[in-house]
């Protein structure tokens, strides 16, 4: 299996997607149906722009459902993206359930988007969304005039309907379900960032348009995230499990994060709250730098909040062929000023857009987890703790014995005769990484102080 193929083999759970034009409340049904909000809602066309699929269970059966960005019969070069997206899962689902809005009715884009739904021979069940009441249930059938058969009225927003609506999706995909309704561990890859155990996760963090989609979707192999030249096109986790041939790897693309007096409310600010959650559940955070623009202030925040989060780091400086060599140092300079928060993650030069220095990357990333993970034998702990207040004791105080309490970060408790100056803190914790090989992994030390000399 090559670096761009999703681990795993053949997908054990059928597959559900959500499709329609935009704004009919596609997202608003994933949310109702998963039961809390894994998905973007905004009362504005074109939120929702990647594919996601989650987990979902309904009368014990378990099945993934994946949320479409609306499909635009015209538009510019960002929304034929997102249509040829949504024509993608759609040829690659066990079940389609179309969504429309009753409130507006039959559009040109409807039935645009059902005649590409119809074209791709999947099942199909057509939902009314929006029948908040009795009344608005007549309204649903004039839409049996797309062609796919009577409609399900519900309320996305409300529940009204849903039930009835998923009893319909189980029963047509019992052909695809295994007997007993239950998937194993074994059968199937939980996509969500609860990584443990399982791959590590590598979340792409940084400012809007510095080349993360493209990167992720270099990275993967396949054109999983739309990629445009603008500024905030990514508006919602999207996570992809590799192989790679050091082992699988969790990739998860964010949205950009900009300071928050520049953000927008209501869905960037979803979006945000996304990426900040998807950084904290990381194992190592890869923060993508633009070099044509060098590391800004924003950059230096989020450098802060990915050491406050207590994953590793690996810094990506991108469109390092589109500076000039006399520009370089200046770049790496600010880069090493500006992100002195991450310590000694290292720091690559790449070219999303054409792959040069891509290749360092997964190295870099699999070397960043090792030592996220390692654990140290407490024997060979304390002979290096000897060795070094051998070299240079403490002023007024001596470490008696330490234990790693954790890894991930490796987490070290010193247990000491008094109070050890951060100073001095600072020199064990860069000689206990020198002597045990761990990289740029962040570490923790505790201290304990009293017991005797």
């Amino acid at each position: 299996m090559t670096a761009g193929e999703v681990a795993g083999g053949p997908r054990a759970r059928p597959l559900v997607v959500v499709a329609g034009r935009p704004n009919v409340g596609k997202s608003s049904l994933v949310n109702r149906i998963v039961g809390h909000r894994v998905a973007v809602v905004e009362e504005s066309p074109g939120v929702t722009r990647d594919r996601k699929a989650v987990d979902a269970e309904w009368c014990s059966v378990p099945f993934r459902l994946m949320d479409t960005g609306g499909w635009m019969a015209r538009g510019g070069a960002l929304d034929a993206k997102v249509s040829r997206q949504a024509e993608q899962a759609i040829a690659e689902a066990d079940l389609v359930l179309f969504v429309v809005d009753v409130n507006v009715g039959v559009t040109e884009e409807d039935e645009a988007a059902a005649r590409a739904v119809l074209r791709a021979g999947v099942p199909v069940r057509l939902v009314a969304n929006k029948v908040d009441d009795g009344g608005r249930e007549p309204a649903a059938w004039e839409f049996v005039s797309l062609g796919m058969g009577d409609p399900w009225p519900v309320s996305a927003i409300h529940g009204r309907g849903t039930g009835d609506l998923l009893d319909e999706v189980v029963r047509s995909l019992a052909p695809s379900v295994p007997e007993g309704a239950a998937v194993s561990d074994e059968q199937t890859l939980d996509l969500e960032l609860d990584a443990h155990p399982g791959p590590p996760s590598i979340a792409l963090v940084g400012r809007p348009n510095v080349g993360k989609s493209t990167l992720f979707n270099r990275l993967i192999g396949e054109e999983r995230s739309i990629v445009h030249d603008m500024p905030g096109t990514t508006r919602d986790t999207i996570d992809t499990v590799v192989t790679t041939a050091e082992g699988a790897l969790r990739f998860v693309d964010t949205a950009g994060m900009r300071r928050p007096a520049r953000a927008e409310r209501g869905v960037e600010s979803y979006s945000v709250l996304r990426a900040l959650d998807a950084l904290d559940r990381a194992d190592i955070a890869m923060l993508v730098v633009d070099a044509t623009v060098g590391a800004t202030h924003q950059d230096q925040r989020l450098a802060e909040r990915i050491g406050v989060s207590g994953c590793a780091a690996v810094v990506v400086v991108n469109k390092w062929d589109l500076i000039s060599a006399t520009e370089r140092d200046e770049v790496l300079s600010g880069v090493g000023d500006r992100l002195a928060f991450l310590g000694m993650a290292p720091v690559l030069k790449v070219s999303a857009t054409s792959g040069r220095g891509v290749h360092r990357i997964v190295p870099a990333l699999h070397a960043a987890v090792d030592s996220y993970h390692q654990r140290i034998p407490t024997g060979a702990l304390n002979r290096a703790l000897n060795e070094i207040q051998a070299a240079q004791a403490a002023p007024g105080a001596r470490i008696r014995y330490g234990v790693q309490g954790a890894v991930d970060p490796p987490t070290f408790t010193l247990f000491a005769t008094g109070r050890m100056p951060q100073t001095y803190l600072r020199f064990v914790e860069r000689k206990l990484r020198e002597k045990f090989d761990l990289g740029s992994t962040p570490l923790k030390l505790r201290v304990r102080a009293g017991g005797g000399r």
